[in-house]
């Protein structure tokens, strides 16, 4: 498809990698951290500072844009980057998590749920999903999934699995329909196709052979961090890598902490995407070298240390540990903003560290290639 492209720099054996994602909106190197922006913003920071710090790619939120302040609103406006400010890559999701945690009402036509801000009944179905994101003109889009919960039995979790891989199917046919000239935004998008099977490897692995057969752009893998043992999630990722194409991009949703991105990455994934960084920071919690800091604790109220010595982040080089729980033990806004540009900073440049090593020339059998479907 014209303007992305999928380029593998190192790595291409498995493993760790090293790539570029190249969009109409610009390049995004990999492996790479997306902040979490649901309503069309990263809460508590604006956009010019996450371009300061280095932001290559946001994610946005189908569901909530949907209901507010409307898709269609938002197309008329000139669709998403130019609504949000950001003139940079943007990825959406599906909206498929959001409804599953409304526990909205599951049928082979989408799911039923109502609204959390007015309680209004609507139904979202994979190819509403894909009209969403279209109008959003996002460079990224994810498949409508069925997001299996934990526990669930192997009966309950394969259901789930072929409900998700007809939505798949369907899904893919809305968003080729999209390519043709209609009513959206300029930027056509690519679509991922979403790996689930709870926690079950051989699941993972028959989702990953049957999603790749569908021939996506690229793959995500979804359905961890719900609440199961970290070992169960490395398990299920694991056999999801094993089946995945090497020159596609492959993006774990909703994950994680610092280490977490340390071992996914060393397995092979190349985008990431958490509320980690962002929701602690608004309750007073930072991610420092030494370890995670609550800084409204009792300790630091004379100390005036940087909130982390090794991090030349501006939050870091200005402000006191003291200051800072005064901020959070005072409810003053300006808490929130520096914490989480803190929080921020930490995260990408984690990312920077792990890709300063794999950072090798292209070898004679590295993958590049448009992402065509």
């Amino acid at each position: 498809m014209t303007g992305f492209r999928f380029e593998l720099l190192s790595g291409a054996a498995g493993g760790a990698r090293r790539g570029r994602l190249h969009t109409p909106h610009g390049t995004v190197e990999t492996p790479c951290f997306m902040p979490v922006g649901t309503r069309a913003t990263v809460k508590a920071i604006p956009q010019n500072d996450l371009e300061s710090l280095g932001a290559e790619i946001i994610l946005a939120n189908t569901y909530h844009l949907y209901l507010r302040p409307g898709h269609e609103r938002i197309q008329r406006l000139g669709g998403l980057h130019r609504f949000a400010a950001w003139p940079h890559p943007i990825l959406t999701d599906s909206g498929g998590f959001q409804v599953f945690s409304l526990k909205g009402k599951i049928s082979e036509a989408g799911v039923e749920f109502r609204s959390h801000l007015d309680g209004s009944l609507h139904q979202l179905t994979p190819e509403l999903a894909m009209d969403i994101q279209a109008s959003l003109g996002s460079d990224i889009r994810m498949a409508f999934d069925d997001c299996t919960p934990y526990p669930a039995t192997l009966d309950q979790t394969r259901a789930s699995l072929e409900r998700t891989l007809r939505w798949a199917d369907r899904s893919r046919s809305a968003w080729l329909h999209s390519l043709t000239p209609g009513p959206w935004p300029l930027t056509p998008g690519i679509l991922f196709g979403i790996v689930q099977g709870g926690m079950y490897p051989e699941l993972r692995r028959e989702a990953a052979d049957r999603l790749v057969a569908m021939d996506f752009p690229g793959y995500a893998i979804g359905g961890v961090s719900v609440g199961e043992p970290r070992e169960l999630s490395e398990t299920a990722v694991a056999a999801a890598l094993e089946r995945l194409p090497t020159d596609k991009p492959r993006y774990l949703m909703g994950v994680g902490t610092p280490d977490e991105l340390r071992r996914y990455v060393a397995m092979g994934v190349d985008m990431f995407d958490c509320v980690l960084p962002t929701r602690n920071a608004r309750n007073g919690l930072a991610f420092t070298s030494a370890g995670p800091v609550v800084i409204r604790n009792a300790q630091y109220a004379e100390d005036q240390a940087p909130l982390d010595a090794a991090c030349a982040c501006s939050t870091c080089v200005r402000y006191s540990r003291a200051y800072l729980r005064h901020l959070v033990r005072t409810g003053e806004i300006l808490a929130s903003i520096l914490l989480t540009h803190h929080n921020l900073h930490f995260y990408l440049e984690t990312m920077r560290q792990l890709r300063q090593p794999l950072s090798a020339p292209p070898s004679p059998s590295a993958a590049a290639g448009p992402l065509t479907s």
